[in-house]
């Protein structure tokens, strides 16, 4: 046996150990089905949690303006020193006045708004529907993250698909050339015929490097999205992937959208916001009635004492100055309105827009899955029939090369079409609001 023919056997042997490798480490691999991978990005998304810090302060600004509705109540007090004043007038004439130096006050006040032209109302409406939208973006961006996972996942998988098949075509390569060897060695075949199979396996050596490595890098993007350990292993259920029929048309789907879109229902909220907006600005222009109440103590040495001063009555209150300066307020929130509606119209065109492009993504990635699963059959019949040939020297060592390309690449195609189709399909779901109901479903 020649040199080159140990070192080829033993490149054989490393390929065999590698593809073997994922036994030996079981124990630091973690399996996960697409449902776990999104409830677990669900769980430790940095993103979402950021949003949902939004909800609580929304939640806050709902709080700030009900207790709006509640009195406002005060306490002050004054202790003074006073130079010794002068005293003029018929009440101290012909006698002697105090030795005032000090004076001591307190105060104590409360008030009850009872109409400040619907304003606190209003407040209220306003921040429970923003609210509202808040929760709803919480859901938009909740979608989206499944959908970055089911991404991810899929990359993941045909990643590691990627790798699978270039290693089996690595090891049939690894056979082919001790084949060459053997039929070169007996003058079978010419020696440009075995470094043309020697090329082609370096080529495919080259293929699986590059292919580990974009494995590595999708397996650690998404440990990162679900928050595991960074040397985590990802287990692939492929199950994930298996095919359910879903023929409703584009205007179901279209429908759908405009009736289930979590954006829609909070510019709505929005509107029905700024609705109120306009109506706190137009509260400006009436007056204000409170229920008002205190109570007053007082002690000057040597002049008066004063106990038990309570008070209470209503008190009504009008800024003139709310005649010209409200309707600047006014044609502010009017303008937001405005701008919200603009933002409708502009998001319902964006929709169909989306619907339109993720339909036909979805409808042309089921037909390449049969397109690339009748080219599989085809390339495995050519490949066999070639080899058949070529052991009859009925076609040349390029035409054998290039029939062992295109199995490789059928294979490559059909694996990867059947993720691609499981992402299109959750992407039209994302777009038309029903992701979040069926994470998992797949085409």
């Amino acid at each position: 046996m020649n040199l080159s023919l140990k070192k080829t056997i033993i490149r054989i042997a490393l390929i065999v150990i590698i593809s073997q490798s994922n036994i030996s480490i079981a124990q630091e691999n973690k399996f996960l089905s697409l449902q776990d991978a999104i409830n677990l990005c669900i769980q430790n998304n940095k993103q979402l949690k950021l949003t949902l810090s939004k909800m609580e302060s929304a939640k806050t600004s709902v709080k700030e303006a009900t207790n709006n509705r509640l009195p406002d109540a005060g306490i002050s007090g004054s202790y003074l020193l006073i130079t010794k004043p002068k005293l003029s007038g018929p009440l101290v004439e012909n006698t002697t006045p105090p030795n005032i130096h000090q004076a001591g006050f307190t105060m104590a006040t409360a008030s009850l708004p009872l109409f400040s032209g619907f304003k606190i109302k209003n407040g209220i409406e306003s921040a429970k529907y923003l609210e509202q939208a808040v929760k709803l973006d919480v859901e938009v961006d909740k979608d989206a993250i499944i959908q970055n996972t089911i991404e991810a996942y899929s990359n993941l998988y045909k990643a590691k698909s990627n790798v699978t098949v270039i290693k089996e075509n690595l090891k049939q390569a690894a056979l082919r050339t001790i084949d060459f060897q053997n039929l070169e060695s007996k003058g079978i075949v010419a020696r440009n015929d075995l470094l043309r199979i020697q090329l082609q396996e370096s080529n495919i050596e080259l293929a699986l490097l590059d292919a580990e490595s974009n494995w590595k890098l999708a397996n650690l993007n998404m440990n990162l999205m679900l928050g595991l350990e960074e040397n985590t292993r990802i287990e692939i259920d492929s199950n994930s992937f298996s095919l359910t029929e879903d023929n409703r048309t584009y205007e179901t789907y279209e429908q759908q959208a405009f009736t289930s879109r979590n954006e829609i229902a909070a510019l709505q909220y929005r509107e029905k916001s700024a609705l109120a907006g306009i109506r706190m600005a137009k509260a400006d222009y009436y007056p204000s009635l409170k229920l008002t109440g205190g109570y007053f103590a007082a002690y000057v040495p040597s002049f008066i004492t004063i106990t038990n001063a309570w008070n209470g009555g209503i008190g009504l209150s009008y800024n003139i100055s709310s005649i010209w300066k409200t309707g600047a307020k006014v044609n502010s929130a009017k303008i937001a309105l405005t701008d919200i509606k603009l933002r409708e119209s502009i998001l319902n065109d964006q929709i169909k827009l989306e619907i339109t492009q993720a339909f036909e993504r979805y409808i042309v990635s089921k037909e390449k899955i049969n397109v690339y699963a009748k080219a599989l059959e085809l390339a495995d019949e050519n490949n066999k029939i070639t080899k058949n040939k070529y052991r009859n020297n009925l076609v040349t060592t390029t035409e054998l090369l290039d029939a062992d390309v295109q199995h490789l690449q059928a294979e490559l195609n059909y694996t990867n079409s059947k993720a691609d189709a499981t992402v299109a399909y959750n992407k039209l779901k994302q777009l038309t609001g029903t992701l979040s109901d069926t994470a998992t479903t797949s085409n």
